[in-house]
């Protein structure tokens, strides 16, 4: 029987922290992962229009080793300020990638978009970086899920998205994930309540409702919005000690997870994008064995992340999509 870590978080992963920070006039907001010291990190694409930085350096043949943190954050291409927030802020307190006598912090980020979500987006200033460094500031083992941080703003085909999280103990390791739904396609199996991700629930941590009675008959999604208007991005951890090239090959497993709670997942107009981090803790017993597990948990975590995030989104002024809770209530 699979058991969870005991927050059910991607902080499980004993080291990594993750920090929030929202701005409800524009329903938009910065979700960022990070350590006290560097971890390894990986990152692979599967939407189709997806919006990054720093994401060549993951790459298993580039020079940097490990990272300082992750960032996940709406506002698409604007929002890529906030990892320069997040970096300015660790650079002022000496973190960072030596070079000489200068510090460069190494923090990759990805975007989902959401400025057609209702919010406020005619600002003067772009608030991404000091949304980035308020979210750094944030920064515990314990956070919020829901309409918080990167998952502020989004939204699915048929209800709001959120910020969902999820952990598992496997065989002596702690996995853990972490989403910011932003989705074209649903989360849920034709009108609702159950979620595409029931077979994987653990205990209630989304309402408990089980599998539907019957599944739909296939259909292929017909949307109107423009490519980039979606994406889904996210973020699975352990505690192994994996090389780039391992932890590479767990984010491509942990795009599983959103093909099994998200339909249809992957497409030319989200530009869905999952990091990949490893703290280095536990070193591996069998390498085969252990890694095929440990990718095949983080998509567990993931398909269960995407639905929590949706189960706890709360309505909020000017919303486009109602909330989940609100539409299926107790």
């Amino acid at each position: 029987m699979l058991k969870t870590g005991p927050r059910n978080l991607i902080t499980d992963v004993a080291g990594l922290q993750v920090g929030n920070a929202s701005d409800a006039h524009v329903k938009s907001g910065v979700t960022v992962l990070t350590s006290e010291t560097g971890f390894t990190a990986a990152v692979h694409v599967m939407g189709g229009a997806p919006g990054s930085r720093e994401t060549e350096v993951l790459a298993p043949d580039k020079l940097v080793s490990q990272v300082d943190a992750l960032v996940l954050s709406g506002g698409s291409a604007l929002g890529l300020s906030a990892a320069s927030g997040v970096a300015d802020a660790m650079r002022a307190t000496g973190r960072g990638f030596a070079l000489g006598d200068q510090n460069v912090p190494i923090v990759p980020s990805a975007i989902l978009f959401d400025l057609w979500n209702g919010g406020d987006k005619t600002w003067q200033e772009n608030p991404y970086a000091a949304l980035g460094a308020a979210a750094l500031d944030a920064v515990d083992a314990e956070f919020e899920l829901g309409s918080v941080g990167a998952g502020t703003g989004g939204t699915t085909a048929t209800l709001k998205g959120g910020l969902g999280s999820a952990s598992l103990r496997v065989d002596g390791f702690t996995v853990g994930a972490i989403v910011a739904v932003n989705a074209l396609g649903s989360a849920i199996v034709g009108e609702g309540p159950h979620f595409w991700a029931a077979p994987f629930e653990i205990g209630d941590e989304f309402g408990g409702r089980g599998a539907p009675p019957a599944y739909p008959a296939p259909s292929l999604p017909d949307s109107p919005v423009a490519p980039g208007t979606a994406t889904t991005i996210a973020i699975v951890a352990t505690d192994a000690a994996l090389d780039k090239s391992q932890a590479l090959r767990m984010a491509v497993t942990a795009h599983d997870g959103l093909a099994r709670s998200l339909v249809p997942s992957h497409t030319l107009l989200d530009g869905d994008t999952v990091f990949a981090a490893a703290t280095g803790a536990v070193p591996l017993g069998d390498p085969v064995r252990d890694q095929m597990r440990l990718g095949h948990a983080g998509a567990i975590c993931l398909a269960r992340a995407v639905a929590r995030g949706l189960y706890a989104a709360t309505a909020a002024p000017g919303d486009v999509k109602p909330c989940w809770a609100d539409r299926f209530p107790p």
